[in-house]
């Protein structure tokens, strides 16, 4: 199996690196997909919203079919909705992959991509009003969403909750289980400070 990360400029570090992770514990050890790479327009690096930089392992042109694409998100989504080659490169994949999924503003990549069509998604508390704007999707204030072949996520960290209930769906409970185990991703639910209780919280949070 193929599993490709979608990398560009302005990309939000956790919402790549926490889905790198469980995915390549799964990958690695408990039977998951054989190649994990990240995808981008070009072999430069890639420099992220915090400053990480990255490398990508194969470009648009090189990239093989995947089975699995993920489309992180970040400040740089907003520019990239407007990168025709990437959209185009989203766009003709995802009519090969088995799932598509996307973290934070990556929605937004989705929906330019075309991939939101009257599906159910959600994205960054503070882009959900943007992603709504952009019509023919039914938004939720959900920590992740699937909708058929299509998964989305809340924003950053909600990645990582992403890929462990993906995980589940393709290889079950017990794997999930495993990757969970060796990450130690037991949140503590413990709520720091009052913004959680804001109006502009998303709905699962308050």
């Amino acid at each position: 199996m193929n599993f490709g990360f979608l990398i560009f400029p302005g990309l939000e570090e956790l919402d790549l690196v926490g889905p790198w992770e469980m995915i390549s514990l799964w990958g690695k050890s408990l039977q998951g997909p054989e190649k994990r790479m990240m995808v981008a327009e070009t072999r430069e690096a890639v420099t992220c919203a915090k400053g990480m930089s990255l490398n990508p392992h194969v470009t648009f042109t090189e990239c093989p079919q995947l089975d699995y694409l993920l489309v992180p998100g970040g400040e740089g989504t907003r520019q990239q909705m407007n990168n025709e080659v990437l959209i185009r490169f989203v766009s003709e994949q995802a009519k090969g992959c088995q799932a598509v999924l996307s973290v934070c503003t990556g929605a937004l990549i989705l929906h330019r991509a075309g991939l939101l069509a009257g599906k159910r998604a959600t994205t960054h508390w503070s882009a959900l009003s943007l992603l709504a704007g952009l019509g023919n999707v039914e938004v939720r204030q959900e920590r992740f969403v699937r909708d058929g072949n299509v998964w989305t996520a809340a924003g950053i960290s909600a990645g990582i909750d992403l890929a462990l209930a993906f995980i589940e769906s393709v290889a079950g409970e017990e794997i999930a289980g495993k990757v969970q185990f060796g990450a130690e991703y037991y949140p503590s639910g413990k709520f720091y400070g009052t913004l959680h209780q804001s109006p502009q919280a998303p709905a699962y949070v308050r």
